[in-house]
Order: structure tokens, then C-alpha cells, then sequence
């Protein structure tokens, strides 16, 4: 089945609009309530689950409004899993981030293309992104054209999403559009990564923080109960010192798995 919607700049260009008695709502809420849903699921996830009709319209909301960074977090698992071919990572709360579309292309035009359920847990969306590149460098570039296919995996209970999985197609563009598209993800993955680094070793300072912080380092001299003395700090310096080489193999583990 196919389903078309599309979401651009302008707002309420896209639909007819609202009664002066309703209130405003956006173009996108608009379009998705318009679209059909009863094709996307037989009867058995109807009946047995009916949070996955509200998850499929909700991600389709979020799609055509990735251009403004507008993601319901209620509809993604606590620890769903995110892969693409530069990156991957665990964590509903990482989607909070400013995504590639925010940060690499100017006022895009996000269309939905087509939505179907591949089998009784698993969803597949087709969306296409346009824009021009945001850096003024590379203006020359013209119009970045990207086919995305978006995969996720739904918890047939709850509707949450357990994993999500996209994959691109720039078949459309030009090798200028395919080299700029390709340098910029490949920085913004870089980026992304560096904050999962930074955060994945303040939270393991925190936990040394934690079991150092009874003053765990000041003995009592056993020849005197009166006396006391301190161990060399170069010790927590040391377990902060592993901390940080331990946090770097977790990258380098994390980009050995993309790249293999």
C-alpha cells in the first residue's frame, strides 16, 4: 500500500485550513490524520494491538517533521537500538539530538512515500529528503536528494519501537550532491560519536566519584591510632586513566562494527 504525504516549509500550504473554531495545528498533524491506516495491519494487530496503529502514525508525524527536530519520545523503547551505515548507538534519549537534516540542509522538503507492514512487528517506511546544503561553500552543490528507507522493529504489546534501521539511496543526485552528502555525514557521525565517547566517561567518572567519595583514601597509621595518612592521588588519577582508554575501545569497537 502506498502512502503519499508531504511536508515543506511553508505552513498550511499542504492542506485546507482549520475552522476559525479549532485550533491551529501543524501541517504535519494535518497530512498524517488524512492518511489511511486500515491496510497497514491484518486483523490479528488490530485486535491483539491497537498501540500500533497510534506508533505507525506518530513515527510518519515524526518523518515529516524531522526538519524542525520534533520527535515524540514516547513511542521509542527506554534502550531501542539505532544503526545506519555510519553509526549506531542505544538509547531513546540520544534521538533528542540535533539531527543531519538540522544541521546539513537549508528548509528540506520531507515526503512520505510509502509505509507497510512487513510482518506482524516490523514496519517499513519509505521517505525521500530535498535540500539545499546549509553550508554556503557548498552552494554550488545544488539540491541533495536523499531516499530513505526506515525500518523498526515494534514491540507488538506496547507499539514502542525496539530498533530502528535506515538506509539510503542517492542514486538520484549528482556526484557533487553524493560527495557532500557523504562528507557530512560522515563529520556529523564523527561529532555524534565524540559525545557518546565524553558521555560514556562521565559516566564512569561518576561511578569512581561514587566509591571514592567516602574518603576512601585516608588510613589510619596502624604503629600510631592518632596518626593518619593519605594515599598519593596518582592512584584515582590512574582509575580515571583506564576509565578514559576503556571508553576508547568502546569507539573503537562501535566503528570496527560499522565498518566490517
Amino acid at each position: 500500500m502506498r502512502i503519499r504525504a508531504e511536508s515543506d516549509g511553508s505552513k498550511g500550504s499542504t492542506t485546507k485550513s482549520p475552522p476559525p473554531v479549532e485550533l491551529e495545528r501543524s501541517p504535519a498533524d494535518k497530512l498524517v490524520d488524512g492518511m489511511s491506516f486500515g491496510q497497514l495491519c491484518d486483523e490479528f494487530q488490530c485486535i491483539s494491538s491497537p498501540s500500533v496503529e497510534s506508533t505507525c502514525r506518530q513515527l510518519a508525524r515524526d518523518i515529516l517533521e524531522i526538519r524542525d527536530g520534533n520527535r515524540a519520545l514516547g513511542t521509542l523503547a527506554y534502550f531501542v537500538k539505532y544503526k545506519d551505515p555510519l553509526r549506531s548507538f542505544q538509547g531513546r534519549l540520544k534521538y533528542n539530538r540535533p539531527s543531519w537534516t538540522r544541521t546539513a540542509l537549508e528548509n528540506p522538503t520531507v515526503a512520505v512515500r510509502q509505509m507497510e507492514m512487513v510482518s506482524t512487528s516490523v514496519l517499513r517506511i519509505q521517505w525521500t529528503i530535498q535540500g539545499r546544503p546549509k553550508l554556503a561553500a557548498a552552494s554550488f552543490v545544488g539540491d541533495v536528494l536523499v531516499n530513505v528507507t526506515s525500518t523498526f522493529t515494534l514491540n507488538q504489546i506496547s507499539g514502542q519501537v525496539l530498533e530502528h534501521r535506515e538506509e539510503w539511496d542517492l542514486s538520484g543526485n549528482s556526484p557533487l550532491a553524493q560527495a557532500y552528502f557523504w562528507l557530512s555525514r560522515i563529520a556529523y557521525s564523527t561529532v555524534e560519536a565524540g559525545k557518546d565517547t565524553s558521555e560514556l566517561v562521565q559516566g564512569v567518572s561518576k561511578v569512581i566519584d561514587k566509591n571514592l567519595g567516602d574518603d576512601s583514601s585516608i588510613y589510619v597509621d596502624p604503629t600510631d591510632p592518632k596518626k593518619f595518612f593519605q594515599v598519593d592521588d596518582n592512584r584515582q588519577k590512574d582509575i580515571y586513566q583506564v576509565g578514559l582508554v576503556l571508553a576508547l575501545l568502546y569507539l573503537l569497537v562501535q566503528f570496527l562494527k560499522l565498518t566490517l
